[in-house]
């Protein structure tokens, strides 16, 4: 485990160009089984989830040449020997569910461990997933360890899972892309990443209609065929980094951010006093922005920024805004809608001097522009939290310690080199 050694109190200003999106690239890769000729990926992000589940490819017999410092990959799974997978998937990512509809595909049976049922955000449960290998055609038993049996093609079929899942709506349009006849999924996922991974298998020649929506139709394909796509940018990444300047009173300019993703995000910017402005593609924070929270109308209810699946707040970008929230001048409420764990790391912001009440597992209020000082917190197994505690310690003179921190490399490659070029004082140790 590393820590992040970081000298803060100095404004942060510079051009920042961000990495692919880890939630993108991850389930393209994945469908990259979906086929025996070549895929390349171009802007692919040195992390280390895509680095596991090269292995893995690698392991069962696959071609992959990456270039880590150019970010092209060329994928071969021409020579996927389904006679090597011994059950094991990678470890430590959440995201080794996106292999089940694939290697399913591939290779008609697959038997997996079933230790695999939560993380530090709350618990993410496997059933979503086993009911659309089912619903299109798979069957799914259990004995000690998951059973998923595939006799010939999926079969076309009508979804209206119980949420909006990410990665099962992933899983579902992987799993009908080659499926013979029609498939219509519900209460479809929306993010940016589940359009990318959409726009991705229509360039490989599935037929997809209604993405970016909650209704997403697939009508199978026998055959898909290789090509070159580039992973578009991390918003994520772009968020962290506008947020970086306006906590420390910096300038920040981020390239290629996307705009027509972030009406919604920057009016919640907004709501801490932070105007985000455009120069074409490029997102950024003036100088010394006031941080005061903005008042509703309605003066008798909090403000609050409110976080569940798109187009909502996205629920990955809350910790960010919690960080401005705390040097902000006034109260505001945050409301996590999806996971139960999302707030566990409260008592390390506290540390630092900020006044934070939780209401209960998906509310806190936060009560900015508290004195602050210097500290060592330690950093939960959750990405953005973990970013979020390196913010507040960069506006904070002085030297602190956020222990335990390289989470934050499953998702930013060269972060501390990032965060150089724009004028930290800060280093791994």
């Amino acid at each position: 485990m590393a820590d992040l050694i970081v000298h803060g109190g100095k404004p942060l200003s510079g051009t920042i160009t961000p990495s692919g999106n880890k939630n993108s690239v991850l389930p393209i890769l994945c469908a990259s089984l979906l086929t025996d000729e070549r895929v390349t990926l171009l802007n692919v992000p040195n992390i280390t989830d895509v680095e596991k589940l090269v292995g893995f490819f690698v392991d069962q017999g696959s071609r992959i040449n990456w270039d880590r410092g150019g970010g092209r990959m060329d994928i071969d799974h021409s020579t996927f020997d389904a006679a090597r997978l011994d059950g094991e998937l990678p470890s430590g990512m959440r995201s080794s569910v996106l292999l089940f509809a694939p290697l399913l595909q591939r290779m008609k049976k697959l038997v997996v461990p079933t230790s695999a049922k939560g993380c530090s955000l709350g618990i993410r449960e496997l059933d979503p997933h086993l009911e659309i290998l089912e619903k299109l055609g798979a069957a799914v038993s259990h004995n000690g360890k998951l059973t998923m049996r595939l006799k010939g093609r999926f079969r076309g079929a009508r979804h209206w899972p119980d949420y909006m899942s990410v990665t099962a709506t992933e899983n579902f349009v992987m799993a009908a892309a080659l499926a013979d006849g029609e498939s219509v999924i519900i209460n479809a996922a929306s993010e940016p990443h589940v359009q990318d991974l959409c726009t991705v298998l229509e360039g490989m020649g599935a037929d997809l209609e209604g993405i970016g929506t909650s209704m997403i139709t697939v009508r199978g394909v026998k055959k898909l065929r290789g090509g070159t796509f580039t992973i578009h940018t991390d918003h994520h990444e772009v968020v962290t980094f506008l947020a970086l300047g306006a906590i420390t009173g910096g300038e920040v300019r981020v390239k290629n951010s996307l705009p027509h993703h972030f009406d919604l995000i920057n009016r919640s910017f907004a709501k801490l006093g932070v105007k985000i402005e455009y120069e074409g593609d490029t997102a950024l924070v003036r100088r010394k922005q006031k941080l005061v929270v903005e008042q509703p109308f309605t003066t008798n209810l909090l403000p609050k920024i409110e976080a569940a699946p798109w187009p909502y707040f996205p629920v990955d970008l809350l910790p960010v805004m919690i960080a401005l929230s705390v040097r902000a001048q006034g109260e505001v409420m945050f409301w996590n809608k999806v996971y139960e764990g999302g707030f566990t790391w409260m008592a390390e912001l506290s540390k630092f001097g900020a006044h934070i009440v939780v209401s209960d597992p998906h509310r806190i209020t936060v009560f900015g522009n508290k004195p602050l000082r210097p500290t060592v917190v330690e950093a939960p197994y959750i990405i953005r939290a973990a970013v979020a505690l390196y913010m507040v310690a960069a506006s904070i003179p002085g030297k602190s310690v956020v222990k335990n921190a390289d989470t934050i490399k499953r998702a930013h490659p060269n972060f501390v080199e990032n965060l150089r070029s724009i004028g930290a004082q800060v280093e791994w140790k």
